[in-house]
């Protein structure tokens, strides 16, 4: 198995540390929120960097400051987990799934003109699996139909479109995750990214339970002392909730920041000793990666054509940790499956294609930190293709 271990071994225990030296004070300098966001958005070349405590509190706030309400519809695909519909859901509007292209299996632009209404008021992108949609059309979509659009980049840190774009700087807001599994990750936490100063400020109050003195560039509440400490100071001027972002995670999200490209780079080689392999492969179709694409590989995704053989999903994968290999993850449900969804009536939109991708994607680890890693789920998955007879 791989030692997850590696993913920690940079400036965390530093910045931790300095945090607990502090007694959590945040200082005149800055918290580490503070820190974290300039990094995060000096890396992605954007004006304002905003932390939360998760990938999906990013979402509903964000979603909520681009106006979502009761009387909106908001397109989401639906291959992708729950979290998706789960936010426009918080808000009131009505999640409306979109399908996905069979290929790429990323939301399908065609798709998207066929579900917007005159209710419809955001496209929620998201990038699954490190791979990124096609902005060019979505963002031509939502031109056309005064659409906003927010893109949901908890499993594509880094990933860039072919004129060099970074994934979640396209649109007007754009959302990461820093959950355990994600390519980095504080142990939970997120941060959205925003070029409009008036949008960026409205997030971070709804984030930050409305306290008035929060701005586009500035989490600091406590700016005047003879303000805050007299009894006619008004604190909120607006309803917000507490998605704040702690300052250990903060910090670990930091050093995590720090290492991007060291991160991608190796989820990519993963992803590249798994190209060579599944080169002939017929049991295993690898999602596209559009031409001049940059894919950060969350996971390996791969369509396993092996009922048409007569193998079973199950069978396959049992004989791949047989050899050694990682466990293969499934697909989650498509957001209209999922029981809170069905059996809630939430959300609508027939999506064929999702719900056939569906049963039969697989889903490969990538977060090996060597070579030998490397190589074992090389070897095991080799092993597995030809054990079911696949010429590779």
């Amino acid at each position: 198995m791989t030692d997850i271990f590696w993913r920690l071994k940079g400036n965390e225990l530093k910045y931790i540390k300095e945090v607990l030296d502090s007694g959590f004070r945040a200082g005149a300098d800055g918290a580490f929120t503070t820190r974290f966001e300039n990094a995060f958005a000096e890396y992605y070349k954007t004006n304002y960097a905003i932390a939360f405590n998760s990938g999906t509190t990013t979402m509903h706030a964000s979603l909520l400051a681009m106006g979502a309400d009761e009387k909106t519809e908001i397109l989401t695909p639906a291959l992708t987990p729950l979290m998706c519909g789960l936010a426009p859901h918080y808000t009131g509007a009505k999640p409306i799934f979109v399908d996905v292209c069979e290929d790429t299996f990323l939301m399908n632009p065609d798709d998207i003109k066929l579900k917007i209404s005159e209710k419809t008021k955001i496209i929620l992108v998201t990038h699954m699996y490190g791979g990124v949609c096609d902005m060019e059309k979505i963002m031509a979509i939502a031109q056309e139909h005064n659409l906003m659009v927010l893109e949901d980049c908890a499993q594509c840190h880094a990933g860039k479109d072919n004129k060099g774009r970074f994934a979640g700087t396209i649109g007007d807001v754009g959302s990461w995750s820093f959950e355990n599994s994600k390519q980095l990750t504080c142990g939970d936490g997120g941060i959205v990214t925003c070029n409009n100063e008036e949008l960026s400020t409205k997030i971070r109050k709804i984030g930050g339970l409305g306290f008035k003195n929060l701005t586009a560039s500035s989490g600091k509440v406590r700016t005047d002392k003879d303000k805050l400490q007299n009894p006619n100071w008004e604190r909120f001027d607006m309803v917000g909730y507490n998605y704040r972002m702690n300052q250990l995670a903060a910090a670990v999200a930091l050093a995590q920041v720090e290492r991007t490209d060291e991160f991608i780079n190796l989820r990519r080689k993963m992803a590249k000793a798994y190209d060579t392999i599944l080169e002939k492969s017929s049991l295993l179709t690898p999602q596209k990666v559009q031409e001049g694409f940059y894919h950060t590989y969350y996971t390996y995704s791969a369509k396993f054509n092996g009922s048409d053989h007569g193998i079973e999903w199950s069978d396959f994968r049992k004989k791949y940790m047989e050899y050694k290999g990682d466990g293969i993850y499934a697909a989650a449900q498509i957001q209209s499956n999922e029981p809170a969804f069905k059996n809630n009536k939430i959300g609508s939109g027939e999506t064929p294609i999702a719900s056939n991708l569906q049963k039969k994607l697989m889903n490969f680890t990538t977060n090996q930190s060597s070579q030998e890693e490397r190589m074992i789920q090389s070897e095991a998955l080799e092993k597995t293709l030809k054990y079911f007879g696949d010429k590779v």
